[in-house]
């Protein structure tokens, strides 16, 4: 019997050694492009906190090119905020969730404000009535 060289040994079902394989010779994991565009959108709901009650929920479209991902996150924000600070956070969220979550780097996170909702009106549509 010849001692397997490299890697822990394994043995079958009858006792006998087996050959190893190599971690990298075993296969891959790929994890769909939508999964990654739902972890983005749920970091992003995380950053945010409480949205007006109009705003549409964030949504988010991923490239995703072996173990990096660029990501666009469109958005809708109540106004008057800090929207650069916002951003930012979101930025930062999303780039913290997807590596922890899926191991891969995040080098672009382009946030898109689609619409900015006044406080005002929302206030206004709920005035008092006589």
């Amino acid at each position: 019997m010849t001692p397997v060289s490299g890697g822990d040994s394994a043995v079958d079902e009858r006792g006998g050694p087996t050959a190893v394989v190599a971690p990298g010779e075993r296969g891959a994991t790929r994890i769909a492009d939508r999964v990654v565009a739902k972890i983005a959108v749920q970091a992003a709901r995380e950053a945010l906190g409480p949205l007006p009650p109009e705003a549409a929920p964030p949504h988010a479209t991923v490239v995703v090119h072996h173990e990096t991902v660029r990501v666009r996150v469109h958005l809708e924000l109540g106004y008057p905020c800090d929207i650069g600070d916002r951003c930012t956070r979101v930025r930062r969220q999303v780039v913290q969730r997807v590596r922890a979550l899926v191991g891969m780097e995040v080098p672009e996170v382009a946030v898109q404000v689609e619409r900015l909702h006044p406080a005002h009106a929302h206030r206004a549509a709920q005035g008092r009535t006589r």
